[in-house]
């Protein structure tokens, strides 16, 4: 059986999932339906949005179901009608097994990391703020566990000293949507013998990648500045690293966000968070082991901006310090 004779259900919400769920389309795939989330109130005027694999399945006239519970019977019902041979998982919440097992191929997910390491909601992020030098994309079949089926195939990539979140996500979005096409087509023509994670490795010496909450992107600058620097860089462009901006003189506060810094000097005996400024370009801030220099940050109720633009729009930064 070829890859294209299946009929698949596609499951995903956010921009990484629509490069993979377009590689379908675009090549041919028999996708009969999507699932994705509900729309939801956003921006200041909470108006209803669209996910962004919703906006991309309508446009293509793709079957939409977008289901508030797994296990509401209607929604179960329309699913069984698809008649899916096969469901493909991109970015989208955990599923009961009574929808991954519907379909005779079962289900599979494609997971940013190498499994079995960084299981969870963050692979992305975990591995670039635990300064990983790699990643990669694997797809692994769905089981009662949450990113502990069998693999199918793993694909791995470089992170760069410099690479941000960001980037990475957008190098793995690609890298993954290619994933997405090879697995089906392996999993149709049922040429796959899929691996036990528990054979990979102990649970000892796993890495866990748990949700990303507001706390854990504050920055701590009593800790070396490789730890900062490596938190700042994944957690760029979002949720973005942040920390508070204090006057020393008024107890003045301002919640700001740090999308880059990089290395500055090694030697310190300032005190954790002392700014350092040229007055023009330069904003060096001072870790237990040396300083980092920010080149990319936003102050609370401003766009973000370079270390330039925002020294010359905050005039009061001669008094203050980081905490």
């Amino acid at each position: 059986m070829k890859g294209k004779e299946l009929r698949i259900v596609f499951m995903g919400t956010p921009d990484f999932a629509v490069a993979s769920l377009h590689a379908l389309v675009e090549g041919g795939y028999n996708v009969v339906g999507v699932v994705t989330a509900p729309d939801k109130p956003a921006g200041r005027g909470k108006k209803l949005a669209e996910s962004a694999v919703k906006k991309y399945a309508i446009d293509k006239g793709l079957n939409v179901l977008q289901p508030d519970k797994f296990k509401n019977p209607v929604f179960l019902e329309e699913l069984r009608t698809l008649e899916a041979d096969l469901q493909v998982v991109v970015a989208f919440r955990m599923l009961p097994e009574v929808v991954w097992a519907m379909p005779r191929f079962g289900t599979f997910n494609l997971h940013g990391s190498l499994l079995p390491q960084y299981r969870g909601a963050a692979p992305l992020n975990w591995a670039v703020i635990n300064g990983e030098n790699k990643t990669g994309v694997t797809t692994f079949l769905l089981d009662q566990q949450i990113d502990t089926g069998k693999i199918l195939f793993k694909r791995e990539i470089e992170i760069g000293e410099n690479d941000t979140v960001g980037e990475v996500h957008d190098r793995l979005m690609e890298i993954g949507a290619q994933l997405v096409v090879e697995t089906v087509n392996a999993i149709a023509e049922e040429g796959i013998q899929p691996v036990s994670q528990s054979e990979l490795i102990e649970e000892s010496e796993i890495k866990h990648a748990p949700k990303i909450f507001k706390e854990d992107c504050k920055i701590n600058w009593e800790k070396s500045t490789e730890s900062v620097r490596n938190l700042i860089r994944g957690l760029s462009p979002y949720p973005a690293a942040w920390t508070i901006l204090v006057n020393k003189e008024t107890g003045d506060e301002w919640q700001t966000k740090i999308f880059f810094a990089q290395r500055s000097e090694k030697e310190n005996s300032a005190e954790p968070g002392t700014i350092r400024i040229d007055g023009k370009t330069f904003l060096a801030v001072s870790c237990y082991d040396g300083w980092l220099e920010i080149t990319d940050l936003q102050i609370a109720g401003k766009k973000r901006m370079k270390t330039g633009d925002f020294l010359r729009g905050f005039q009061q930064i001669d008094e203050c310090k980081f905490k």
